[in-house]
């Protein structure tokens, strides 16, 4: 049984993720730039409600806290059937193994409810702990892309890994 329950944003969610964002800035540092203000939040909001972008908001059942955020970005259909996945954990949650739970749930709404093909997440190549959850989850590394994404001011390399939704599922729902 999930303990954590995954759902696409809702402006309702605002104050919640701000405030999760914000007690997990020092976390989140220097892998993502984290919206921390009701202006950040509206425009998260607004690329996840137009456009090729969903944006997942991950809870905890229990306590209703935020444990995590997930984004499907730049989905392309037709014979591309493609995303990129993004995501980060709130420090709340850090070595708890719920942002595995939360993955596994966001590969299963992309490839079962969205009907894509490929997942790319692109990690820096010293964020040992993200690279180690999509190992865990049956992704493989494809190549490296340096100064891949401008992060709090900086151009940083990447590892570009992947899922196909033909791999076998034992990898997701283990």
């Amino acid at each position: 049984m999930s303990v954590i329950r995954l759902s696409r944003v809702v402006r309702a969610d605002a104050a919640d993720l701000i405030a999760a964002n914000r007690a997990s800035q020092e976390y989140h540092l220097p892998w993502v730039t984290s919206f921390t203000d009701q202006s950040g939040f509206d425009n998260w909001f607004a690329r996840c409600l137009t456009g090729a972008n969903v944006g997942l908001v991950a809870r905890e059942m229990a306590s209703n806290k935020v444990v995590g955020v997930v984004n499907l970005n730049e989905i392309v259909a037709g014979a591309f059937q493609s995303a990129y996945l993004g995501y980060y954990g709130m420090s709340n949650s850090r070595r708890t193994g719920l942002m595995t739970e939360v993955l596994r749930a966001a590969i299963g709404y992309a490839f079962d409810d969205l009907g894509l093909h490929r997942l790319e997440a692109n990690i820096q190549p010293a964020n040992i702990a993200s690279i180690a959850l999509v190992r865990r989850l049956g992704f493989q590394q494809e190549g490296f892309s340096p100064r891949y994404l401008r992060i709090d001011g900086e151009w940083r390399d990447h590892e570009r890994w992947a899922l196909l939704s033909d791999m076998p599922r034992q990898a997701r729902h283990a």
